[in-house]
């Protein structure tokens, strides 16, 4: 059984400094979805803004920074939020709507980490072991237990969740969910994160 465990969104990320792990698991978005006339919604040249949201100033900051930057090579005029809006008035919706409004905002790009969970994984050597290397050796194991035999190394999925607002209307107009495993470093989970939903977005919003 899969036991997940639920962090304080800015350990959520930070805690992928101590993902296990040899190589750098790819960003794989598990689930998308399009309103219906988000086509015909236009961002090329307008300003759209980039929210991470996470406590974590440092990283907050750091990551807007990396989707300014995909978005903006993507012929948006891509601004970090930590840019437009004052640290004090961030979470209030209102205020935070005056100065989209006043910054002739067009779009907002929100990415908020949503889970991290821990997911067991069969190393190769397991088969060696004496309770897997013949049929009535397995046999009564396989019967009486449901966990592996020797070491349990474990794979860290990072869950974050994307999303595409226009602000004029306030409407969802596009969102994604996405996994990377194991990631090995902040800076790589977040440039690969951006760079996928950026792909996303330019697709959806040419």
């Amino acid at each position: 059984m899969t036991r997940r465990v639920r962090l304080p969104l800015p350990l959520l990320l930070l805690v992928t400094f101590f993902a296990a792990g040899a190589t750098l698991g790819a960003v794989k978005f598990t689930s998308t979805w399009a309103a219906p006339d988000a086509a015909k919604v236009v961002f090329k040249g307008q300003k759209v803004v980039s929210l991470v949201m996470s406590d974590d100033l440092s990283l907050r900051m750091s990551a807007e920074e990396a989707l300014t930057r995909e978005l903006t090579a993507r012929g948006i005029n891509g601004v970090s939020a930590y840019r437009v809006i004052p640290p004090q008035e961030l979470k209030d919706p209102e205020r935070a709507r005056a100065w989209f409004e006043r910054e002739a905002v067009a779009g907002v790009v929100a990415l908020r980490p949503v889970d991290q969970r821990k997911e067991k994984r069969y190393p190769p050597d397991v088969w060696l072991s004496p309770t897997y290397s013949t049929l009535w050796g397995y046999y009564p194991y396989g019967w009486t237990t449901v966990y592996v035999a020797g070491p349990n190394p474990t794979d860290t999925v990072i869950v974050v969740e994307s999303l595409i607002f226009q602000v004029s209307t306030g409407k969802l107009l596009w969102g994604g969910v996405s996994e990377t495993t194991n990631p090995k470093s902040l800076q790589g989970l977040v440039a690969d994160i951006v760079k996928e939903a950026a792909k996303k977005i330019e697709k959806q919003f040419r």
